[in-house]
């Protein structure tokens, strides 16, 4: 049977398919498909082959640590791969404190627990998170609820786990009280402060706000620098714990480590996962060590939570991002992608707007550039076309007409220019 009609009989429908394609190998930054079609990978699995596919040093680590421990419950046993991962970690998580670590197995699960940790560590019941979020659909728990779209995601869940509340991101371009940037003197900041902690929930019962520094199901939009500074300044005189979500904007991808290096904060809480073992399933909460040392002893942890393997090839990955300087390389990265797409922005209205840090750019395709009516069918026809020429793409965004750009951080520079030269043929055509 066809693998595609073989999904279509056995996988449950509630797992989507962006590509109808079926892929059996990968190499770096191109992947081949069953018939032997070669594709530039401007995915990354979501953000997760930061290091590229099929990378040796990384097939090493796993190979060198099934022969020796695959599996044991790091509850029952202490094991070293856990316990040097959670060292390094600790060590290269962003501020001057001393950090603590815990690990799980998904980006959902690192937002649950990091929610956990602040509830428990704070005696508070709620938490802030923002509209157009994403921070998981994996757990029905505070991952989903704190996630700021409604379709797909909570499609028939309702109700949802209380005691979370969403406000709006500094969301520019649609900024949801019509201002301007940076005229409005950040009025969205100053309805959180001024009304939302009057009328919805007071500051004193806050454990945590929960934000991404640029989201990213949400359309790769960055917050302003000082709306992220004056946000913390905020938490802090109100003793409310934040919790950086780096699930998908971490590990070199905006060319720093982390994506809240470029803000001049230090967050209370990090939750990661996607690139941390390259495609392994792994996360990790790192707090701070006030925090985390205050958790209760048998509250958390999980059968697979910081697998050996993994774990291995997660100390591997801080090795490659270290000692070959990816965060500086995604930077350059950046730099060629942003050139190309403001020259796009030049050339086609189709393009209202382009964004983004290091080797995580966009593009948010309209219809019209004063009404800024959001263009998701034309969206879905440029990554159509796109396949079409060998280049796998993904949308995000609220209206789904955002296409977002993060190849693999060891992309070679001729296959990133093609990939480029591949969107700007595939836009070409649908306006034409």
């Amino acid at each position: 049977m066809d693998p595609l009609e073989a999904r279509s009989k056995y996988v449950m429908k509630g797992v989507a398919l962006y590509h109808p394609v079926t892929i059996e190998r990968g190499a770096n930054a191109k992947l081949y498909d069953v018939n032997g079609k070669e594709y530039i990978d401007f995915t990354s699995g979501i953000g997760v082959a930061n290091l590229g596919h099929a990378n040796p040093e990384l097939i090493k680590a796993a190979e060198e640590q099934l022969k020796k421990l695959w599996h044991m419950c790091f509850m029952v046993v202490n094991y070293k791969p856990y316990v040097e991962l959670a060292e390094r970690l600790a060590k290269i998580a962003p501020g001057s404190s001393e950090k603590m670590v815990l690990l799980q197995n998904s980006g959902s699960e690192a937002i649950e627990n990091a929610i956990k940790v602040a509830k428990q560590v704070t005696g508070r019941p709620y938490v802030v998170a923002y509209e157009n979020s994403f921070h998981g659909r994996g757990t029905y728990g505070y991952a989903l609820a704190s996630t700021g779209k409604y379709k797909p995601y909570k499609t028939g869940f309702d109700p949802l786990i209380p005691g979370v509340e969403l406000i709006p991101y500094p969301y520019c371009y649609r900024c949801p009280f019509k201002q301007e940037y940076p005229s409005c003197g950040l009025a969205c900041l100053d309805y959180v402060k001024n009304w939302f902690s009057h009328t919805r929930v007071p500051p004193e019962r806050v454990a945590a706000f929960v934000m991404e520094m640029v989201q990213g199901e949400g359309g790769f939009v960055v917050a302003p620098r000082d709306y992220v500074k004056e946000l913390k300044t905020f938490l802090e005189a109100n003793s409310i714990l934040l919790i950086d979500d780096e699930v998908q904007a971490g590990w070199g991808r905006t060319g720093k480590m982390w994506a809240v290096e470029h803000f001049g904060i230090e967050p209370d809480i990090i939750a990661t996962a996607k690139a941390i073992a390259n495609g392994l399933p792994l996360s990790a909460v790192i707090g701070k060590r006030e925090i985390m040392e205050n958790t209760s002893p048998g509250s958390f942890g999980g059968t697979y939570g910081g697998n050996p393997v993994a774990c291995s090839v997660a100390i591997k990955v801080v090795e490659i991002m270290q000692r070959d300087r990816i965060p500086e390389r995604a930077a350059k990265l950046g730099d060629i992608m942003r050139k190309r797409l403001e020259e796009m922005f030049e050339k086609y209205e189709l393009i209202g707007d382009f964004r983004g840090l290091g080797a995580m750019q966009a593009i948010e395709l309209v219809r019209d550039r004063r009404s800024k009516e959001p263009a998701a069918d034309e969206t879905m026809r440029v990554i159509n076309k796109a396949r079409e020429k060998g280049l796998l793409l993904l949308r995000a965004g609220v209206y789904l007409n955002v296409i977002r750009l993060h190849p693999p951080l060891t992309i070679e520079e001729d296959n990133l220019m093609r990939g480029l030269d591949i969107l700007e043929e595939s836009i070409r055509e649908v306006v034409s």
